[in-house]
């Protein structure tokens, strides 16, 4: 048989509905509050994160790059050796890619990638802005140091050595074979200097596309290249168990001949060694 709930117990009933509803939306509340200032706490965690667990593993000890696997006692055949292995790896888009370090005359460092655009006997080339930090640096203190990693290839090479502006008509040569493009773009950006926004180079970029849609583009003369001459060369080639393989090249002084200890005798004006990891 059916009851029939009074007004004032359906009134009752109502109120603890209203109740519950509200603890409920409040738990839900607290609950994404909670979960919001943990994100936010996560987000500021970053600034003390861990990573003491990333490693990854490199070649073990049957693949060591001792000396006797040298291609050259050279060191400029024996990067172009590694150089041409990074060239044809297909994981390796820029192998040219390389950080330049320079210094201020007092000793302030800087660094930043670039692309090597040639080498010889003579020295590694690079093109940039002689305005630049960098330029800057190397007019005051010329000497930088390179490092390439082809990580792919767990290889790294290191380069020191000192740094000279190479000839006015070879930089010539070279800002005309780049495309046009960049060519407006070198003459656009006063390298390192502070700009009001991105649009102020978007419209100079626009003026200067059109003013030489028809003609050459002068290369400015704030703009060309460099040329590192090598005193030292670095092969690294990392390990699993972090006894990582490192031959030395370095270029000996003039008027020196005696061999320090362990120091053996390369080709040319060079020799080699061997350094702990």
């Amino acid at each position: 048989m059916k009851r029939v709930l009074s007004s004032s117990t359906l009134r009752c009933v109502n109120n603890i509905k209203q109740i519950l509803l509200s603890r409920t939306s409040l738990s839900f509340c607290s609950r994404t509050v909670f979960s919001s200032s943990s994100c936010l706490k996560s987000s500021s965690d970053l600034k003390a994160m861990d990573l003491s667990d990333m490693r990854k593993k490199y070649k073990g000890d049957d693949e060591c790059f001792e000396e006797n696997q040298l291609v050259s006692l050279d060191p400029i055949k024996q990067f172009g050796e590694w150089f041409e292995q990074a060239a044809k790896c297909p994981e390796i888009g820029e192998p040219n890619a390389m950080c330049i370090a320079t210094a201020t005359k007092d000793g302030r460092p800087s660094a930043r990638m670039v692309l090597l655009k040639g080498f010889s006997k003579e020295g590694f080339r690079f093109f940039s802005n002689y305005e630049s930090r960098k330029g800057k640096e190397l007019e005051s203190n010329p000497h930088a140091c390179l490092v390439f990693y082809w990580e792919p290839l767990n290889k790294q090479v290191r380069i020191e050595g000192t740094v000279e502006r190479i000839p006015y008509q070879s930089s010539c040569e070279y800002f005309h074979s780049r495309p046009k493009s960049s060519q407006v773009g070198a003459v656009v950006s006063r390298q390192s200097t502070v700009i009001p926004n991105r649009e102020y180079i978007r419209q100079r970029n626009a003026e200067l596309e059109e003013k030489y849609k028809d003609s050459e583009v002068p290369m400015p003369d704030y703009w060309g290249g460099y040329i590192v001459k090598p005193v030292l060369i670095e092969f690294w080639q990392g390990q699993t168990n972090r006894l990582h393989d490192r031959i030395v090249f370095k270029r000996i002084k003039e008027g020196e001949s005696e061999l320090e200890e362990m120091e053996h005798r390369a080709e040319g004006d060079w020799v080699y060694y061997r350094l702990a990891p």
